[in-house]
């Protein structure tokens, strides 16, 4: 299945979470901090009143409980809006 946002909205694959601590303690899924970085899969077009600015591809960090989580061909992926997205990482 694929999907195409509407609007001002874009899909986002989360990174995954730190497994292992630097002393090389296991957490579990549980303890895990929600993950605040993702990749663009797909984006809306846009509104009149507001341009999409963020491309697909693009790496961005978002709040911790923003966006809807779905699930897409088995992945669990965040739909949310373009504004709920704090920054586009540069590298």
């Amino acid at each position: 299945m694929k999907l195409k946002p509407l609007a001002d909205r874009v899909i986002i694959r989360p990174t995954a979470a730190e497994e292992v601590t630097a002393s090389g303690i296991i957490i579990p899924d549980s303890a895990k901090e929600k993950p605040l970085r993702g990749t663009v899969v797909a984006v809306g077009n846009g509104t009149k009143d507001e341009e999409m600015v963020i491309k697909e591809g693009d790496e961005v960090l978002y709040g911790k409980y923003a966006g809807t989580e779905i699930d897409l061909n088995g992945e669990k992926v965040l739909i949310m809006r373009q504004n709920e997205v704090l920054a586009v990482v540069v590298k």
